[in-house]
C-alpha cells in the first residue's frame, strides 16, 4: 500500500491510500459542515442540506442519482455528524471515474425551492420520531448540558422550530460558506487509480472557489449537573452520562480508548460481568468519543425501572475503584488483543480503510498503515492508563436519567 495526496490549486485536498491488490475502491467526500459550525438559528442545517445533495443537480434528478449508483452496484450513503457531512461510496475499480463524477455532482445540488419544502417535512418528521423512541432525546439533552454554550452541544438534527424557520436561501449562503473546495477532503482507499483520480477531480471543480472558511477549534469545559426527564410510558429507565475524556489531537486518546474496552467493552469487561452478565442490566455501554479539541467519555445504560437506583451504584462504583487502585496487566493485554484483532478484521476492507484515513487526516494530519496502528497499541503502558484516569477522573459526570422513575429516587445515586 501507498500513500498519495495531493491539494488542487482551489484548495480541495486529496488523500489516497492505493493498494492494487485490492478488489474493490472506496471513495469519499468529507466537508468540514456539522452541527458545531452551525450557529443556533440555523440548527439542523448540515443535516438537512446532505439530505438535500440526493434530491438532484443540474444535470440530474433525484432519480438519475440513485439510478446511477444502482448501476455501477454501489455501497453508497452519506451521513453528518457534529464535524463533517460525508458522501462516500464503494464500487468496483472499473467505476472508480464513474462514482467519483457522481459524488462530485451531489456535492454540488440544485437546492430547488418545491424540493427544499418537501423534504422539511421529512426531517421535522425524524426529528419527531427520534424524540419518540428511547431514550427519548435524552443524549441530546446530556449533550446540551455537558457542551453548555459550545458549539458541540448543538443535536445534529436541529429542533422543529430551526428545521420549521430555514429558509432555502439560508441553505445556500451555507453551502457556499461550508461546501467550498477548501474546506473539502476527498479520500480514497483500495484499488485506486490515484492520477486519474486526481486529473478528474481537477476537471471536475476547477470552478469551485475556494472561502477560506475555518472552524472554531475552542476546548469544551465539561459541566457537571443532573437532569430527569419523565416518560411514564416508557417501561425501562435510561441513564446517559459524559465525563471529559482526551481529544482527538491528544496522544492520551489511545490509553483512553483502551481504558474503555477494560471498563465498558461489550464483552468481557468490567462492567459486562459485573451489569450484563449478571442480568442486572438490559444494555450497559461506555466508550470514548474524541473531536478535535475536545473528547468525552460516554456512557449509555437501560434497565427496569426498580433497578435503576443499585445500577448507578454499581456503575460509580466501578468508577471509583478504577480511579483509585487503577488496572491490572492482564486486563492491558487482553484489551490490547481484542484492538489489534479488530483493526486486522476491519482494515481488510477499503470502506474502512477510507473511513480511516479521512478521520485521521482531517483529525491530526497524520497517516498510519494497520502495521504502525497496532505498534501504537501495543506501546501502551500501565502508567499510561493510570495516568489518563488522573487526568480525567470517571466521576466527573453530567447525567441525565428518563424514564418512570421519579428524580427523588434517583438523585442521590447520580451525583
Amino acid at each position: 500500500m501507498k500513500l498519495r495526496k495531493q491539494v488542487l490549486e482551489n484548495g480541495l485536498e486529496i488523500v489516497a491510500e492505493c493498494d492494487p491488490t485490492a478488489h474493490s475502491t472506496a471513495v469519499g467526500f468529507f466537508v468540514n459542515a456539522g452541527s458545531r459550525d452551525e450557529v443556533a438559528a440555523l440548527g439542523g442545517v448540515s443535516h438537512f442540506l446532505e439530505h438535500m445533495a440526493f434530491k438532484g443537480t443540474a444535470t440530474r434528478s433525484a432519480e438519475d442519482v440513485n439510478r446511477e449508483f444502482d448501476e455501477m452496484g454501489a455501497h453508497y450513503n452519506a451521513f453528518t455528524s457534529e464535524e463533517q457531512t460525508a458522501y462516500y461510496a464503494s464500487v468496483l475499480p472499473e467505476y472508480q471515474t464513474a462514482a467519483v463524477g457522481l459524488l462530485a455532482d451531489i456535492l454540488r445540488p440544485s437546492l430547488r425551492e418545491e424540493d427544499f419544502d418537501l423534504e422539511k417535512q421529512v426531517i421535522v418528521e425524524e426529528i419527531h420520531m427520534y424524540e419518540d423512541q428511547p431514550p427519548y432525546g435524552g443524549d441530546d439533552r446530556c449533550k446540551e448540558l455537558y457542551f453548555g454554550s459550545h458549539p458541540l452541544a448543538q443535536s445534529v438534527l436541529g429542533t422543529v422550530d430551526t428545521v420549521t424557520g430555514l429558509s432555502a436561501e439560508q441553505m445556500r449562503e451555507y453551502h457556499t460558506q461550508r461546501y467550498a473546495p477548501d474546506n473539502i477532503l476527498l479520500a480514497a482507499a483500495g484499488r485506486v487509480d490515484f492520477e486519474q483520480l486526481r486529473d478528474q477531480v481537477t476537471k471536475i471543480t476547477g470552478s469551485w472557489k475556494r472561502i477560506g472558511k475555518s472552524r472554531t477549534h475552542a476546548r469544551a469545559e465539561g459541566q457537571e449537573t443532573y437532569e430527569f426527564l419523565e416518560q411514564p410510558q416508557s417501561t425501562q429507565q435510561y441513564v446517559i452520562q459524559l465525563t471529559p475524556g482526551p481529544s482527538a489531537e491528544d496522544p492520551d486518546r489511545i490509553p483512553a480508548k483502551i481504558l474503555s474496552l477494560i471498563l465498558g467493552d461489550d464483552t468481557g469487561s468490567r462492567i459486562y460481568w459485573a451489569m450484563l452478565d449478571t442480568g442486572l442490566a438490559e444494555q450497559v455501554a461506555f466508550s470514548h468519543h474524541d473531536y478535535q479539541c475536545s473528547g468525552v467519555y460516554s456512557t449509555f445504560m437501560s434497565c427496569r425501572p426498580e433497578a435503576t437506583r443499585d445500577n448507578l451504584r454499581r456503575l460509580q462504583e466501578i468508577f471509583r475503584e478504577a480511579g483509585a487502585e487503577g488496572i491490572t496487566e492482564e486486563e492491558l493485554e487482553l484489551a490490547k488483543s481484542k484492538v489489534e484483532s479488530r483493526l486486522v478484521l476491519a482494515h481488510e476492507r477499503p470502506t474502512h480503510r477510507m473511513f480511516n484515513l479521512a478521520t485521521n487526516w482531517s483529525q491530526r494530519r497524520e497517516y498510519q498503515t494497520v502495521a504502525e496502528e497496532m505498534a501504537e497499541v501495543q506501546r501502551v503502558t500501565m502508567n499510561e492508563i493510570h495516568d489518563v484516569l488522573e487526568k480525567y477522573p470517571l466521576l466527573r459526570q453530567t447525567t441525565v436519567i428518563v424514564g418512570p422513575e421519579s428524580p427523588e429516587d434517583l438523585a442521590d445515586n447520580a451525583k
